[in-house]
């Protein structure tokens, strides 16, 4: 099961079953589709900050607040630290991201906000918290389905893109969409003026912290297939041209010609990632942290991302392997055969591309077989939730990791 040029042999991988892996910058196997999600972000949802030191001008729309610790996370994210979603709570993969900061910048590792990490954090003062932007039509169109929980009826699906624009802004903006609530009291940005010049109230902190429980795992359930055909996603909060707040995440430029596969261009616009990464010698998943870090050719660390890795029914394979293709928003072959939660009446069926397919919008192939790295639609359980084994990172951590790897990256699975 080697990878040979551009085309993988369909693998049935334990748990983590894909189909297409594409090596390096080769050929998508389908993006979100034509059918689902295709319109490129706009422009108008790009960060366009000074460098750093330099002063920022003034905001058009002041925040009703400064948000420090979503600053920090903004500023990490950016950096390659990862704080999973983008939400302004001190968890834990926000700890980590501050981790892998002080350690690839010589201070003790303590994953707090210390007087030391916040001094070496200053010269990004200048990029705020939060940013206001107009949502594009292009990126508002949709369509948006609802998610059948059946692999049969997400077989028959387009592609299995978002269900709401809200989803949808919320990967764009690495955040959650209670979040997104919470920065838009009554659907306005938070600090704008009423009419009759008050300030849109805060919205209740209650509203802030609301996410979805953990699922036991973040992989397809199985059963029988009666769906006629896709349904409408419920309906948004959020509408094409509304001013609204958001996380101020940035590293989300294209070069242009960077990236020549018009899906996965699509993929890094639509998830606000930038098509220059640094390139990544060797990564390590370590089991007991519960991240991946990702080391240059001259072993400084330049990336860490909170991660979920194995469970008790599928462990985490330590030891060496190699990376054998890259497969860009990748099709899905479940075989319930290799869930040990699938129903036994449960077929195998190919599910279609997309951000909220059981593997996300990369899997990244591994040398143990049924094993790999790849995106997850939920990403508020990373960190939290299991998974079938292989290792699950936000859509959009897995996209920037698709661009920093190659078949010659070393890849170590630790305790």
């Amino acid at each position: 099961m080697r990878l040979f040029r551009l085309i993988l042999p369909l693998l049935l991988l334990s748990g983590c079953t894909f189909h297409n892996a594409d090596e390096d910058q080769g050929q998508s196997s389908g993006g979100p589709g034509a059918a689902s999600n295709t319109a490129a972000a706009s422009d108008a949802l790009a960060a366009h900050d000074p460098a750093a030191g330099v002063a920022q001008g003034p905001q058009q729309i002041p925040d009703s607040e400064a948000r420090p610790l979503m600053q920090a996370q903004v500023v990490l994210d950016r950096l390659g630290f990862t704080p999973g979603v983008v939400d302004g709570k001190n968890g834990l993969s926000t700890r980590n991201a501050v981790e892998g900061f002080q350690e690839a910048n010589g201070l003790t590792p303590t994953g707090q906000l210390d007087d030391a990490t916040l001094k070496a954090l200053a010269q990004w003062n200048n990029i705020p918290a939060t940013r206001v932007v107009t949502i594009p039509d292009e990126f508002a169109a949709g369509p948006f389905y609802a998610m059948p929980k059946d692999p049969a009826d997400q077989a028959r699906m387009p592609a299995l893109g978002y269900e709401t624009l809200d989803e949808k802004l919320a990967e764009r903006f690495h955040t959650t969409v209670a979040t997104l609530q919470a920065l838009n009291p009554g659907g306005m940005p938070a600090g704008m003026k009423m009419p009759n010049g008050a300030a849109m109230k805060p919205a209740p902190a209650s509203l802030a912290s609301e996410t979805p429980d953990a699922a036991p795992n973040a992989e397809p359930s199985s059963g029988s297939s009666q769906m006629a055909g896709p349904q409408p996603g419920p309906a948004s909060i959020f509408h094409a041209g509304q001013q609204i707040r958001v996380p101020n995440v940035g590293g989300d430029a294209i070069v242009a010609g960077a990236v020549t596969d018009a899906d996965w261009l699509n993929t890094l616009e639509t998830l606000g990632v930038g098509s220059e990464q640094a390139k990544a010698s060797k990564i390590v998943v370590s089991k007991s942290r519960g991240t991946l870090k990702a080391f240059d050719e001259a072993g400084k660390l330049i990336a860490v991302y909170t991660a979920t890795m194995g469970s008790t029914h599928d462990p985490l394979p330590l030891g060496n392997w190699k990376i054998q293709g890259i497969s860009r928003n990748p099709t899905f072959h479940y075989n319930p055969r290799l869930f040990w939660d699938a129903k036994a009446t449960a077929e195998k069926a190919l599910l279609p591309a997309g951000p909220n397919g059981p593997v996300g919008v990369v899997w990244i192939d591994l040398s143990k077989p049924h094993y790999g790295i790849h995106g997850t639609k939920r990403p508020e359980t990373i960190g939290r939730a299991e998974s079938h084994g292989c290792v699950r990172l936000t859509n959009w951590d897995a996209a920037r990791l698709a661009q920093m790897v190659s078949t010659k990256t070393q890849v170590l699975f630790e305790a």
